[in-house]
């Protein structure tokens, strides 16, 4: 199939149901993508934007021999199918080598490498991990001094294996980049060395030196992976709080990746060049910047440890895609607006086809400014970890409804439905109505590791099937395409980040002034959203709102959950039964910043409010004034909101979004 036009191509697509020759693992479906040219490109990297036009390259023979190799490794250290690998690593070649050789091996466990220790920590033995992969120590990084002080802590640890950051080093700067990487292990551990700070019990592994002398041709375990066996750990429901681990199988993702090549077709496969800025540790960057197009023999670009936040990657984003001709790239709504502030110049960017993006909703301007501007087709998306990564789409080959998240992925069951106060199902939305969104299929998982947390995941339509209550509200339209009117969840989601409000709430409720906090987002242009916290203070109780600041920065480890402000309030908005009423704050903080984006502009208007709409979500009310609507549409497009205007010498005569 050459890509998804309507909903009938889905349905089309899926009528015989999944292929019966699927591969059981995703080891074998990188496998089959690797035969169909094996001397062909399939993964690149460059360590700086500077040398992004030399970058080294593996080709498919290479790159599925070091998945091997590395496989082979992990056998040889004691992995067996029940054991957690977890790895916290940036974007390195090394990164793709552990996920599918620990996943031909193990249990891959990714987490963020931006958490703090004591995080790190938390979630190491949450998975009770045995293996972990880090880099070593280098100048100018703090990943390994976090990590080391956080070994002895985590009991069930048999290993570590260190990725020398020196290795990919290239040219005359290698042997200094050893030398210097040998110096800061000095500076850091003396003459012990890293052998030193690594407990009792726990062995030290160089990866590259491991996996130098393993066997290439194929898996020395001799295990027969089943679709069944477990895979893959992913953290979800934000990344701070308590852990939420994801467990996912190898059915999961193989049925996941066939959906999403099915609905993108000829677009990624041999030929084509997929751009992968977005991190590691997340289901997106490696699944849609991975194994899809592993699986379909495309070239992935890796830029950059850090992707897109590497020195120079945005800033030199167009470059980057005519020197090496990229055809997709996936992203969330900041990256696109940060995007926008980036001359196209004279590069010649004909090659992109599309670009993917999810996480947030994309602000209305900022979509209509960037497909003018560059031609790119943006197809916005709807996924979770719970349901592997892509679960819908705007179709590449047919119509992009704007502020859709599109058709769902063949394979994968969808729709609104009523649910009733408990939880239970009650009848299935029709066409227009909004309800908890739900999916069943083979993409979605089994449930978290802790059993409590899977309290109310599950629904029962009677039909049959297993249903994921996604916690999100939609409506379908009568063509299929779905769209989000709100999240059920209250996570605050910063530049596609997930933050937990009760990492921020429960701190704050540690304060002997506090009687009741709350967390909500504020809408950003750049991040999405920032986390703001609200305060009722005890009775007599004296407090500022700079000393709560400063108070939840001792017991936040994610810097990103750090509110951007703590209000202090008099009465907390509460609801007749006396939970607090969240809408009341955010629809507050919404309204205070677009009010503060249009002073910021110079442009005053009449009045501004902001309300709940049952199919389109927040709507923003605008009352013009003397102002022209075309300003104020400017101003207010970059937010993710519907916009009414009403010309304020004529009350009623409302236009239209």
């Amino acid at each position: 199939m050459d890509g998804i036009t309507t909903i009938r191509d889905v349905e089309r697509a899926e009528a015989a149901g999944l292929p019966a020759d699927l591969p059981a693992s995703t080891y074998e479906m990188i496998r089959r993508g690797a035969n169909l040219n094996p001397d062909a490109p399939a993964l690149s990297f460059f360590l700086t934007t500077d040398e992004h036009r030399k970058p080294e390259t593996w080709s498919y023979r290479a790159l599925l021999g070091d998945i091997t190799r590395t496989a082979n490794f992990f056998h040889e250290i004691g992995v067996t199918k029940d054991t957690v690998l977890a790895f916290v690593l940036p974007n390195l070649p090394e990164t793709h080598f552990t996920i599918w050789g620990g996943e031909a091996t193990g249990i891959v466990f990714a987490v963020n490498p931006l958490l703090e220790a004591p995080a790190i920590a938390e979630l190491l033995n949450a998975a009770n991990a045995s293996v972990l992969v880090t880099l070593a120590p280098f100048p100018g990084t703090d990943l390994w001094p976090k990590v080391s002080g956080i070994l002895a802590q985590v009991p069930s640890l048999r290993h570590v294996v260190q990725v020398n950051l020196g290795d990919r080093v290239r040219g005359l700067k290698r042997p200094l980049a050893w030398v210097a990487q040998k110096r800061e292990v000095r500076r850091l551990h003396g003459r012990a060395g890293v052998a030193g700070a690594i407990p009792t019990g726990v062995e030290l592994h160089d990866f590259s030196a491991s996996i130098r002398r393993q066997d290439a041709t194929g898996l020395q375990s001799g295990r027969r992976i089943a679709a069944a066996d477990v895979s893959s750990y992913f953290c979800t429901g934000g990344t701070t709080g308590l852990p939420k681990i994801a467990v996912r199988r190898h059915g999961n993702e193989v049925a996941n990746a066939w959906s999403a090549a099915q609905f993108f077709g000829a677009s990624v496969g041999p030929g084509k060049v997929v751009f992968c800025g977005l991190p590691l540790f997340h289901v997106n960057g490696v699944l849609v910047t991975g194994l899809l197009p592993f699986s379909k023999g495309a070239h992935v670009v890796l830029g950059t440890p850090q992707g897109y936040r590497g020195p120079g990657v945005v800033q030199r984003f167009w470059e980057i895609v005519a020197q090496h001709r990229i055809n997709f790239f996936s992203g969330v709504p900041t990256l696109y607006a940060s995007l926008l502030q980036v001359p196209v110049a004279g590069h010649d960017v004909s090659s992109l086809e599309y670009g993917l993006c999810g996480a947030a909703p994309m602000p209305v301007e900022v979509f209509r400014n960037f497909q003018a501007r560059t031609g790119l087709k943006i197809l916005e998306g709807y996924g979770l970890t719970e349901g592997t990564c892509v679960s819908s789409v705007n179709p590449p080959l047919g119509e992009r409804r704007l502020g859709s998240i599109g058709l769902r992925v063949p394979g994968q069951s969808m729709k609104a439905v009523v649910l009733d106060d408990a939880g239970a199902y009650v009848r299935d939305c029709p066409v227009g109505e909004v309800g908890v969104l739900v999916i069943s299929g083979p993409n979605v998982f089994d449930g978290y590791k802790l059993e409590e947390q899977n309290k109310g995941l599950w629904v029962d339509c009677g039909d049959g099937q297993r249903w994921l209550n996604t916690g999100d509200l939609a409506r379908q339209d009568a063509e299929g395409y779905f769209w989000l009117t709100g999240r059920k969840k209250e996570l605050i989601i910063r530049g596609g980040h997930n933050i937990d409000p009760a990492s921020i709430e429960e701190p704050l409720h540690r304060h002997p002034a506090v009687e009741i906090a709350a967390a909500v987002g504020r809408p950003d242009v750049h991040a999405g959203e920032l986390p703001v916290a609200y305060v009722q203070l005890k009775a007599g109780a004296k407090v500022s709102e700079h000393d709560l600041a400063e108070f939840l920065k001792k017991d936040i480890t994610e810097r990103a959950a750090l509110p951007k402000a703590v209000r202090i309030i008099e009465q907390m908005p509460l609801t007749g039964v006396g939970k607090i009423f969240k809408p009341a704050l955010k629809h507050q903080e919404a309204k205070d910043a677009l009010s503060a984006a249009l002073a910021e502009a110079g442009i005053k208007v009449q009045t501004l409010d902001v309300a709940d709409d049952k199919s389109k979500g927040m709507v923003v009310q605008v009352v013009l004034g003397d102002t022209a609507e075309a300003e104020v549409r400017r101003v207010l497009g970059q937010f993710p909101f519907a916009v009414t205007t009403e010309a304020g010498n004529t009350p009623g005569s409302r236009r239209s979004p």
